[in-house]
C-alpha cells in the first residue's frame, strides 16, 4: 500500500504564509489551516488548501486544544506549522500536547524564539553579546542593575513582536513608577540598557541544526524610531563581501545554532554599538521576518523564504533539503503610511521597482538592483520624497501596521 501524503496543520491568527501553502500543496502534502474566524474572508489560497478551520481566537489554549484534537479524530497530522510570531508558542503547546515535538519545537525551545528573556538568557550561557538586562519580577535584581547599569534603559515586554510595547525612561524613579503601574504584568516584562546604534538583521533557512542561507541587511534607522516616532520605514542588502556581513553570519549562526532551531526559517536581529563597534543580539525568532522583508530576499537572492521553509517542514523526514541557485543582486524595501487609502504611485517608474506594496493607507516599494550603491541612492531618494509627498502620522495609533 502506498504511503499516504504528508498531511500539515498550519495555525494562524494573522494573515499571511500564502507561499508556504501552496508550496506545502505543490510537494504533494494535505494542507490544512487553522485560523480565527475574523480572518476568514482573507484571500488564502483556497486551492492549495484541503480544508479550513477556524476558532473564535488561539488565547484561549483549553479551547484550542479541545479543537485540535476533534479534528485529530478524523486527520492523522504529521506536522503542526505555526506561520506568524505570535503562534510559535501556542504551536510548541500543541506538539507537546499531541507529542510531535520529533517535528519542531517544544515549549521549552520556543521561548527562545518568543520570550525575550528567555533569549537573552540563552545569549548569556551561550557567551553572545547582549545589552545588560534584569527581568522586573525580581525587584532586587532590578535595585542592582539600575545601580550597575547607567541609562537610559529600555522596559520590554518578554512577548511582543519588534518594536511593539517598548518604553524607555531615563531616570530611576520612571522606572520604577512604570513598574508599580504594570502591577501584577510587571513578570511579563524586563529591563536592559539601550544601546544606541546601527541596527541589522539576517534572514535565514535553517536545516538539521545548521543555517544554510543568511542574508544580511541594514535598516536605515532602529525600529523602535520608527514605530514610536512615525517615520519612513527603510532596510536594504549589505554589500556581501562587506566586513560586517562576515560577522554577523557569524554571531547568526551561533545564535540559531545555539538556541536549537532545527529546521526552518528566521528573523534575527543585532545592533552595533556606537561606543564600541561591537554587534549586540537584540532578537530572534522562528518565522519569516515582516515588512516585505521576503519579497526583498527574493528579489535580491531568488529565494522565497517561505517557499524554502515549507520545503525544509517536508525534509524533516522525507529527505535530503536542496537549495536553489542563488542570484547576486541587492534588494531595498522602503514603507510609509499615507493619508490617501490608495496612494498614486505612478510618478515613481523606475525599472528597479519590482513590488508595489498594495496595502491601505501604505505607500511602499521593493526595489532590486545589481549593486548596492543603487539601491541606497534609490532609497534615499525615495524616502525623501515619501517623507515630503506622501508620509502621514496617526494620532493616538501604531505608527506602523506591517
Amino acid at each position: 500500500m502506498p504511503a499516504r501524503p504528508l498531511t500539515i496543520l498550519c495555525i494562524a491568527s494573522y494573515y499571511k504564509g500564502n507561499r508556504l501553502l501552496e508550496r506545502l500543496k505543490a510537494e504533494g502534502c494535505r494542507v490544512y489551516l487553522l485560523t480565527v474566524r475574523s480572518l476568514l474572508n482573507e484571500k488564502w489560497p483556497r486551492a492549495s488548501l484541503d480544508d479550513v478551520f477556524a476558532v473564535e481566537s488561539f488565547l484561549d489554549r483549553t479551547a484550542l486544544v479541545k479543537s485540535v484534537a476533534f479534528l485529530f479524530r478524523t486527520h492523522s497530522f504529521d506536522r503542526i506549522v505555526a506561520l506568524d510570531d505570535f503562534d510559535i508558542e501556542v504551536g510548541a503547546h500543541l506538539r507537546e500536547y499531541f507529542r510531535l515535538t520529533h517535528t519542531g519545537l517544544g515549549e521549552t525551545q520556543a521561548r527562545f524564539f518568543r520570550d525575550k528573556l528567555a533569549m537573552r538568557a540563552k545569549a548569556r550561557e551561550l557567551g553572545i553579546r547582549i545589552p545588560d538586562f534584569a527581568p522586573l519580577f525580581d525587584h532586587a535584581a532590578l535595585h542592582a542593575f539600575l545601580e550597575r547599569v547607567p541609562g537610559p534603559w529600555l522596559i520590554k515586554p518578554r512577548s511582543e513582536a519588534s518594536a511593539a510595547g517598548i518604553r524607555k525612561h531615563a531616570s530611576p524613579e520612571s522606572v520604577w513608577k512604570t513598574v508599580a503601574e504594570l502591577g501584577d504584568a510587571q513578570s511579563t516584562y524586563l529591563i536592559e540598557q539601550m544601546v544606541p546604534g546601527e541596527l541589522f538583521h539576517v534572514d535565514s533557512l535553517t536545516c538539521e541544526e545548521k543555517v544554510l542561507f543568511a542574508e544580511a541587511n541594514a535598516y536605515h534607522q532602529p525600529l523602535l524610531e520608527v514605530y514610536q516616532n512615525g517615520g519612513v520605514y527603510a532596510t536594504r542588502t549589505l554589500p556581501r563581501d562587506a566586513a560586517e556581513v562576515a560577522e554577523l553570519r557569524r554571531v547568526n549562526a551561533q545564535v540559531l545554532e545555539g538556541f536549537g532551531l532545527g529546521q526552518g526559517a528566521s528573523h534575527t536581529e543585532f545592533m552595533r554599538a556606537q561606543a564600541d563597534g561591537e554587534f549586540y543580539f537584540i532578537e530572534t525568532s522562528a518565522r519569516v521576518g515582516g515588512a516585505y522583508t521576503s519579497d526583498m530576499v527574493e528579489a535580491a537572492t531568488g529565494i522565497n523564504l517561505w517557499s524554502e521553509w515549507a520545503k525544509l517542514e517536508i525534509c524533516r523526514t522525507e529527505g535530503p533539503y536542496e537549495m536553489p541557485e542563488l542570484k547576486n543582486r541587492y534588494g531595498g524595501v522602503v514603507i510609509s503610511l499615507a493619508p490617501q487609502e490608495k496612494p498614486d504611485t505612478s510618478g515613481f517608474t523606475d525599472p528597479e521597482i519590482a513590488l508595489r506594496i498594495d496595502l491601505k493607507n501604505h505607500i511602499g516599494f521593493v526595489l532590486v538592483a545589481n549593486t548596492p550603491e543603487r539601491i541606497a541612492q534609490l532609497l534615499e531618494e525615495y524616502r525623501a520624497r515619501i517623507a515630503r509627498d506622501f508620509h502621514a502620522v496617526m494620532p493616538g495609533a501604531d505608527k506602523v501596521s506591517w
